[in-house]
């Protein structure tokens, strides 16, 4: 296996926070390397030892991603990912084994697995190919949700409802354009004139002044609710993120 993975831009899931991988195999070593990998891929990465694990940590972690070894004691991967599809839950799976029959291949991606490699594997087609499975399942999970979030605070484009930690905030319509567009745009930095362009548009006859008086006025009734989520960097702009 080759120890290199090569560097990309990070991925994020549709609040702003790190995409979560499972990586699933008895081989203690593998797995921790893989993690290691993914971690440098700026992803939140965790390990199973078994398949009894794997199922505790889907539940709980939530994962964006899994890493499945087949052949593991006691449950395979098979049967992990069976029990996992019989919840509903379509996570993205890529198979390891050691096997690289043709019937196993088509085994796995019968069972509802989404790609397949055989060890010894490169390590960084590993990721390239995780991080395409992921960017096409954050892509699909942000495109069916009408909901924006980040952190704990939710907006929908739908209801036009803002709320944070279960509390119901009420905006003017130009408070939500500027909210949604922020929250669209997740730890990314916006310059004034961004936002002028994309909540005012270009025909706005006011000054850059206005966006830090919108600012203001969404700090008051989002940021006094919890940890800040709205930040400004001095001299480029302003960007949302979640506050841990």
């Amino acid at each position: 296996m080759h120890a290199s993975a090569s560097r990309s831009a990070p991925l994020t899931r549709p609040d702003g926070s790190p995409v979560r991988a499972l990586i699933v195999d008895d081989e203690r070593n593998l797995s921790e390397l893989l993690r290691m990998a993914l971690a440098h891929e700026g992803w939140d990465a965790r390990t199973a030892a078994n398949g009894q694990e794997a199922l505790g940590a889907i539940r709980e972690f939530a994962p964006d991603i899994v890493v499945l070894d087949i052949m593991m004691p006691g449950l395979d991967g098979m049967e992990v990912l069976a029990r996992v599809r019989a919840t509903g839950n379509d996570v993205p799976v890529l198979f390891l084994t050691a096997k690289d029959a043709v019937e196993d291949r088509i085994a796995g991606i019968s069972a509802g697995g989404d790609d397949y490699l055989t060890k010894p594997f490169n390590l960084e087609e590993v990721v390239v190919r995780l991080r395409g499975m992921a960017r096409r399942h954050v892509a699909a999970t942000a495109a069916a949700d009408p909901l924006l979030h980040v952190g704990d605070l939710s907006l929908d484009e739908e209801t036009y409802e803002v709320e944070r930690a279960g509390t119901p905030i009420k905006l003017t319509a130009k408070e939500f354009e500027l909210l949604r567009y922020l929250m669209q745009n997740p730890r990314r930095v916006l310059s004034k004139a961004q936002i002028l362009d994309q909540v005012w548009s270009y025909d706005f006859g006011g000054n850059a002044s206005v966006v830090e008086i919108y600012i203001s006025y969404l700090r008051k009734k989002i940021d006094t609710i919890g940890e800040p989520l709205i930040h400004t960097v001095r001299g480029v702009g302003y960007t949302i993120k979640p506050a841990r």
